[in-house]
């Protein structure tokens, strides 16, 4: 079988996704790549050091390997990008031309790209987003998201290149670190916890956004990918969602599982940026088209994290 390349696969999500793939495909038909060598996917199977900047390397890669499927997961999250926002718009932008251009010359076959709700804005409809709506980012992130899903849809007419992607909502995991998200504080909190002190949310307190438990994630992945083309109606990104809650809901969720947690809201500027995202997003097209279907709700979501969290700091 032709070969499947992970790209920045020591991130938030790539950790998981190279676990789930290696399962089902075999450790060594998954090639994990990132800039740096993360042990979570290095000492299980193939890995290489590749800066994804860098066409000519990846092309190398992808030749040497005999790829046929890249899960293209490098990005400048969006409270990071504003630091260094034509860093991030180069990275974010350039990345996605090198895989989209390997694609073009037919030297693999299928792409997957992760856009986001930050290519969402302001003006947005707040509550049940649609699929297709008014999109006017104001992040460096944001802005980044919407220009490659409307090149995603552009390489596939004009081109014919099998690109799919996934309009993320915020994501939680215990496998990965935070990446420098807005929405990574619901990640934090769950360390905050675990280690007996107060969490102090940089969201406001009915910031409700938007989130989805990793585990959904990538099976929502790796569902669009095997999908029969024909079902891929959308060339753009998929809007996709399982949770909705704010920093308070969420808070009180694990008080639930550790009653003498303790949590605050004090918001400063990423709060910002969430205000320019949905609150709750429709996502009815992506379970129309190809059966999306998440399976944890908030509760069963606290449950698992705070479980898998404490296997891992036991080890």
């Amino acid at each position: 079988m032709r070969k499947i390349l992970v790209l920045g696969a020591g991130g938030q999500i790539g950790t998981d996704l190279v676990a789930t793939l290696r399962e089902q495909h075999g450790a060594e038909n998954v090639i994990a790549s990132d800039l740096k060598t993360p042990e979570s996917v290095s000492g299980q199977g193939p890995y290489e050091k590749l800066d994804a900047t860098d066409a000519g390397a990846l092309r190398e890669v992808t030749q040497r390997y005999e790829i046929g499927t890249i899960y293209h997961l490098v990005a400048m999250l969006s409270a990071t990008a504003e630091k260094m926002p034509e860093k991030g718009w180069q990275l974010n932008m350039d990345t996605l031309f090198h895989v989209l251009n390997l694609a073009r010359e037919g030297l693999i076959q299928k792409v997957f790209w992760p856009s986001s709700i930050a290519a969402f804005g302001p003006t947005t409809p707040k509550q049940n987003t649609p699929q297709f709506t008014v999109m006017d980012p104001g992040t460096v992130y944001g802005i980044s998201k919407l220009s490659g899903e409307l090149w995603c849809q552009y390489y596939h007419q004009q081109y014919g290149v099998d690109v799919r992607s996934i309009r993320y909502p915020g994501l939680i995991s215990y496998a990965g670190a935070p990446g420098g998200g807005t929405t990574d504080y619901a990640i934090d909190i769950f360390h905050q916890a675990l280690a007996g002190e107060a969490f102090e949310s940089f969201l406001g307190e009915n910031r409700a956004l938007p989130m989805m438990y990793m585990p959904d994630a990538i099976r929502a992945t790796i569902a669009l990918m095997e999908a029969p083309a024909e079902k891929v109606k959308i060339r753009t990104s998929y809007n996709v969602t399982a949770l909705s809650f704010t920093p308070p809901e969420l808070g009180a969720a694990i008080q639930k599982e550790i009653p003498g947690f303790t949590y605050s809201c004090k918001p400063d500027e990423r709060d910002s940026i969430a205000a320019g995202w949905p609150q709750a997003i429709d996502d009815s097209r992506a379970r129309e088209d190809w059966g999306w279907q998440p399976e944890y709700d908030l509760p069963a979501m606290v449950k698992d994290m705070l479980a898998k969290l404490r296997q891992k700091k036991s080890r």
